[in-house]
């Protein structure tokens, strides 16, 4: 039996005080410890309009096949709605996000004021409000959506096979590393201080909106149903 999909509208607020939104599915027949949910987050960075149009679709398409048996999962469309408003990389407070999480490796060295990762880790409402998240519902997977250029990265071994099937037939690379440090980072974290393994989709970034959830549809239907 499947349950309905809520709309949590006031979840959690950004820096500016704007609210961020959150949706969950809660499969009634999955409770033993394989069937912790998936978590799903676009707009980690406000300059990628391509990870929350992602997320959006897939919550789209989850709502519209509804009567349909899923893993449990939650969603969030876009994590740095302040960001996202001015089509900036950082949030509210000029924080970028993925180098704010308290992970083991935090650092406060950036090369760019766009990499700039706080006074302290989990210093903004975002990550603190996604940090207690994770903690209290205990992901087994957690992906969120990017644009850079064409891969899906996986930290932490588990996430490979998860990595694979978001892939689907996009054709993009399947990696263990970005290629770069990423320090305070939501992968770092999940990995290092959880043991959750966390998937990043990287779409070309300026891509036309329109060709994104086709290349990830695949893959992302088949996340929801569960590794095979």
């Amino acid at each position: 039996m499947s349950s309905l999909i809520l709309h949590h509208t006031s979840w959690a607020s950004s820096a500016l005080g704007k609210p961020i939104e959150l949706f969950s599915y809660e499969n009634l027949e999955g409770q033993d410890e394989t069937r912790r949910p998936l978590l799903f987050i676009g707009g980690v960075h406000g300059d990628e309009p391509e990870g929350v149009e992602l997320a959006q679709q897939l919550l789209s398409w989850l709502q519209k096949n509804n009567n349909e048996t899923f893993l449990s999962w939650f969603l969030i469309p876009c994590l740095n709605v302040d960001g996202f408003s001015r089509h900036e990389r950082t949030n509210g407070h000029g924080v970028d996000l993925n180098r704010n999480f308290p992970s083991q490796d935090w650092s406060a060295l950036f090369k760019a004021p766009r990499y700039f990762p706080g006074d302290s880790p989990a210093s903004e409402p975002e990550v603190q409000a996604l940090v207690q998240l994770i903690q209290e519902k205990k992901p087994q997977v957690i992906f969120h959506f990017h644009s850079w250029e064409p891969c899906v990265v996986y930290t932490g071994a588990p996430g490979r096979a998860w990595a694979q099937l978001a892939a689907g037939d996009s054709g993009y690379t399947v990696r263990e590393d970005i290629g770069y440090p990423t320090p305070g980072s939501l992968g770092q974290y999940g990995w290092m201080e959880h043991q959750t393994p966390v998937v990043c989709i990287e779409e070309q970034e300026h891509s036309d909106l329109a060709l994104v959830w086709p290349h990830f549809k695949k893959g992302l239907q088949a996340v929801v149903k569960g590794l095979p």
